[in-house]
């Protein structure tokens, strides 16, 4: 049964650059992707189904609401005929829901790889990545899922050649935050975008250097609607060997950049011990 990662989303830097006529908001941020993620596995089947497992299964719907199976309808529409009469898919879900992390664009993404892979038809990948922009802003950048810098609404991608190998903590206080909460919370819109990044970046330092001038903008209206966010960072950038500590995307899970596997896995085990509420995992960034 063919197999697909869906790795986390983590923005480093997350710059609301002003807000549309559309409503929707201009974005600059630096996006990488980490080895942890959910799994998706898909086989023919004699009618499309969805079923889902995992730590947090059971706080996913497996109906139309679900960006799988969006994703698995909408690709029978762009491509008729390209797949087998019904297809099972199952998901592992390892990411916590509604955490920030992407984790349903990256299902989604997934779920579009493995369909790709049981087609019939020869499928170009820009084909792919224009039907993955129909299903959400991020689900494009998670086709690759690599460090890109991302502009426009999150459908303009560039994959950065450069990235060295970093690792982080991530940690959510298990509070639900919603993202159009927090924009309705933010109070400047009209902000300056990241510096030039380039080609990316050869050694973590460079990177640290670089994160130093960026920001998070909707972070202090996240924090404002769940104080734990706060908590969170600043136990984090507590830790030994804590580069960086700031939130990720519009929330609620945070994150802590380590230069090394050692110090990643030690703040994760005394933030867990810190805040035994919090879900918290120590994970490489994929390179």
């Amino acid at each position: 049964m063919p197999v697909e990662h869906a790795p986390a989303k983590v923005n480093l830097a997350l710059h609301v650059l002003g807000r549309r006529a559309d409503g929707y908001h201009e974005l600059h941020s630096l996006c990488v992707f980490t080895e942890l993620g959910d799994t998706l596995r898909a086989e023919p089947a004699g009618a499309d189904r969805l079923t889902v497992g995992g730590p947090f299964g059971a706080d996913l719907p497996t109906g139309r609401s679900n960006l799988i199976v969006r994703a698995l309808e909408k690709f029978r529409t762009r491509f008729p005929g390209a797949l087998p009469e019904g297809v099972a898919i199952h998901l592992d879900k390892h990411l916590p829901v509604a955490a920030g992390l992407g984790g349903g664009s990256a299902d989604a993404a997934a779920a579009l790889r493995l369909l790709l892979g049981l087609s019939r038809a020869e499928i170009a990948p820009a084909a792919l990545f224009d039907l993955a922009a129909t299903l959400g802003a991020d689900v494009p950048m998670c086709l690759a899922s690599r460090a890109c810098e991302i502009s426009g609404i999150g459908e303009i991608v560039r994959p950065l050649a450069l990235f060295p190998p970093i690792h982080l903590v991530l940690a959510n206080p298990g509070e639900a935050l919603g993202t159009a909460d927090v924009f309705r919370t933010l109070e400047t819109r009209d902000n300056p975008p990241m510096p030039p990044i380039g080609d990316g970046f050869d050694r973590a330092a460079a990177l640290s250097l670089w994160l130093a001038d960026t920001r998070n903008d909707l972070e202090a209206p996240a924090r404002a609607l769940v104080p734990a966010i706060g908590t969170l960072i600043a136990q984090l950038a507590a830790s030994p060997g804590c580069a960086l500590a700031r939130m990720s995307g519009s929330g609620a899970t945070v994150f802590g950049l380590f230069g090394s596997a050692a110090a990643a896995h030690q703040a994760a085990q005394d933030l867990r011990r810190a805040v035994p509420g919090a879900w918290v995992a120590a994970t490489p960034v994929v390179v």
